[in-house]
């Protein structure tokens, strides 16, 4: 029989017969080993889930060096981002909402942690098989990171490589202990039994565990500290009075109806919907934007505080997103402060295709890499489009832009609402696809007219009489005319609409139905200031936002 001594890289093979003996053995003897067998999978499953936690680590702390978006899990989260099919992000928005994004990081960590897994136990047979597929592993990381629309090239792939390299070191010496003795007299192993360092195993891998723990606990401290000046520039933003303010709010523009979503959103409430799985965290004071392509004559580049030097506006919008599904929670109202984005493209000889400009596309990049194209015709057209610097009266959150985002009434986000933004190109439609045109939505996406019932909620049971039906309507840059509601297959019934700020934003409405017991649908449909209504054919959100008609149904007792 081979010595295995005389072959470190390999583990005995246990699962066949070896001898005739063997063929002999009691049953006692055959769950002993059998039990033997199971322990050493169960410790090598161990090993290959401590080098991955090994390799996530140094990547978190190494990346902490270069950037947080150069960590494997959030270069190749960003890569499935990417390569997912539009249909498949909507359902995914849809049932998981801004958790999106968490979701997807526990994916990716549960199907890494099946892998090291299978790793370490390939590793018991084949020791540097399994560290070879560490490395395989980090190689993936790194083209993912180098490969992402904002690298800073070959810097964004060392935290992937430094992982992979620690992870199959710790791999190859944590199978070491398991397939190799001890020295002993002689330096042999014990007779008849394979090689195994059960206390030198432990050793290390609590070793490992800690060390790993400690430098992934050290990364992320480092990766929130990095974003320290961004945070100070931030808190110093002092935004001046607008030289052109809102109005107040009118009164009764808010009905104070318990379940109706607020008239103003509050930031921390606003929907977030990108593909940012690390939010970007930019100092204002090294912020540029670049305005520059077809048709613009006096190219520009400007800083945050050039733009908190030209007259600031303030207005009421309501933004939404293309995914939000008819009666989804995915629209909001704030108060914007900004500049005017028409003036500043008119100064640098920008005209609308209408007056002979040769753009019609304004292609916004986001530092993350991210792009959307708008309609210069509609930017331009008079509407109150802004480079927006303050949300609700104070600077915009990370989350939602700082230090400077895009806000185009009318427009579905995707594209209008550049969040992060750092360059202006003025282009072409036939030129130049952005991201989510790409993947297979529309290149023009006006805010389709659409209304929501917030309470009752849906299989609520209302007691019989007086039941407030009440909700929210939008049709931005149109403005909403009438809101109406019917009960089961009844006629359509007026509700009363609450008083309106612009027609840039929602209107909230009401209606008092006098409910009877049963079980009833209840349907809402709004007619926007051109005079169309709402309509009732449904359609997903792909390719240029979901259409239909919110119902619920209750019960009343």
């Amino acid at each position: 029989m081979t010595n295995p001594a005389a072959f470190p890289d390999r583990i005995p093979h246990v699962t066949e017969t070896e001898t005739d003996t063997d063929a002999h053995e009691g049953g006692s003897a055959k769950k002993a080993r059998a039990t033997r067998r199971r322990t050493l999978f169960g410790l090598g499953a161990l090993s290959g889930v401590l080098a991955g936690a090994a390799a996530l680590a140094v990547a978190e702390l190494v990346s902490a060096a270069v950037r947080p978006q150069a960590g494997p899990v959030v270069a190749v989260g960003g890569a499935a981002v990417d390569r997912t099919p539009a249909a498949v992000k909507d359902w995914a928005i849809r049932n998981f909402g801004t958790g999106d994004k968490l979701v997807l990081e526990s994916g990716i960590l549960a199907t890494l942690a099946l892998f090291f897994i299978t790793l370490g136990i390939l590793a018991l047979r084949f020791r540097r098989g399994g560290s070879a597929g560490v490395l395989v592993c980090g190689a993936v990381g790194a083209a993912a990171a180098v490969g992402r629309p904002d690298s800073t090239g070959f810097p964004d792939a060392l935290p992937s490589v430094a992982g992979a390299v620690a992870g199959a070191v710790l791999l190859y010496v944590l199978t070491g202990r398991l397939t190799t003795a001890p020295a002993r007299t002689g330096g042999t192993a014990t007779a008849g039994s394979p090689g195994r360092d059960r206390r030198g195993f432990v050793t290390a891998a609590g070793a490992a565990a800690v060390a790993s723990a400690s430098a992934g606990v050290l990364g992320r401290y480092l990766n929130a500290a990095a974003g320290g000046d961004a945070v100070a520039s931030r808190r110093s933003v002092r935004l001046p009075a607008p030289g052109s303010p809102a109005g107040p709010v009118p009164r009764g523009a808010g009905l104070r109806i318990p379940g109706v979503s607020p008239f103003t959103t509050p930031n921390s409430a606003f929907y977030r919907v990108d593909t940012a799985l690390v939010v970007p965290r930019i100092d204002a004071t090294s912020w540029r934007l670049r305005i520059h392509g077809k048709g613009v004559t006096r190219p520009v580049t400007l800083s945050y505080d050039d733009l908190l030097r030209r007259e600031l506006v303030e207005r009421d919008i309501t933004l939404t997103c293309v995914s939000n599904e008819v009666g989804g929670p995915y629209v909001g109202n704030a108060r914007w402060t900004g500049v005017r984005l028409a003036g500043l493209l008119a100064e640098c000889g920008v005209r609308p295709p209408s007056r002979g400009g040769p753009a019609d596309q304004l292609v916004a990049r986001s530092v993350d890499g991210m792009t959307l194209g708008s309609p210069v015709e509609e930017v331009m057209d008079g509407r109150d489009a802004l480079l927006a610097v303050g949300m609700n009266g104070e600077p915009l959150p990370f989350a939602h832009g700082f230090p400077v985002r895009m806000v185009v009434p009318g427009l579905y986000g995707y594209v209008s609402a550049c969040k992060w933004i750092q360059d202006i190109e003025l282009t072409s439609f036939a030129a130049h696809d952005p991201y989510w045109v790409k993947r297979g939505w529309a290149r023009r996406a006006p805010v389709k007219t659409q209304s929501r019932i917030d309470t009752p909620r849906p299989f609520a049971r209302p007691k019989a009489g007086t039941v407030m039906v009440a909700g929210v309507a939008w049709a931005q840059h149109r403005g909403i005319d009438k809101v109406e509601v019917r009960i089961d297959d009844g006629p359509w019934q007026q509700a009363r609409l609450a008083a309106e700020d612009t027609r840039d934003t929602w209107r909230q409405w009401s209606f008092p139905w006098q409910a009877v017991k049963g079980t009833h649908t209840l349907t809402v449909r709004a007619t926007d200031r051109t005079g169309r209504p709402q309509t009732g054919q449904r359609a997903r959100t792909l390719p240029d936002g979901a259409s239909g008609r919110h119902s619920v149904v209750v019960t009343v007792e």
